[in-house]
């Protein structure tokens, strides 16, 4: 099972002492050297990627395919989406509005912070949602284009999405 993540859910889960979940639930996790370099632009972070020995980085052989979606995205998105396609990875952890727009469109199984917390849950990982939600939001990531009815749907979609695996 080849996962696929990009920057900003690494980083969120790295700095809400959440990381762990992406192990647990999937056991190794790819990157590109993009999303990579974007990890290690805080220096404390670089010190926390480096010591994951889970965490294995595979560079998109497509580079027509990276150089096009650079029109829309950044690098790390580009050639996020891209190796998930090479690789036929079983999800594409992305959290970005346009990237997981783009991912859908290439047929490329897309799950976000919200989806790993949910799935966390369900897998017994967490033993609840939303004060880790809570804590997410305190360290300033944006959920509010997440009502509460947005939330309820995309629980009952994704409970479908992980319970038909």
């Amino acid at each position: 099972m080849i996962i696929i993540s990009d920057t900003s859910s690494i980083t969120n889960l790295l700095q809400a002492g959440l990381i762990d979940i992406l192990h647990v639930l999937f056991g190794e996790i790819t990157i590109t050297p993009a999303v990579r370099r974007e990890l290690y632009i805080l220096p404390d972070q670089e010190t926390q990627i480096e010591q994951i020995d889970w965490i294995t980085v595979i560079a998109p052989t497509n580079q027509k395919l990276v150089f096009e979606l650079l029109e829309e995205l950044d690098l790390g998105e580009a050639e996020s989406i891209a190796l998930a396609l090479e690789q036929q990875a079983r999800y594409l952890i992305i959290d970005e509005y346009k990237g997981r727009k783009i991912a859908d469109a290439y047929g490329i199984k897309i799950v976000g912070i919200l989806g790993l917390l949910i799935q966390a849950k369900q897998k017994g990982v967490i033993t609840s949602i939303k004060p880790n939600i809570d804590k997410l939001i305190q360290l300033g990531i944006r959920l509010d284009k997440f009502s509460g009815a947005s939330l309820k749907t995309s629980w009952r979609k994704l409970n479908n999405m992980f319970t038909c695996q």
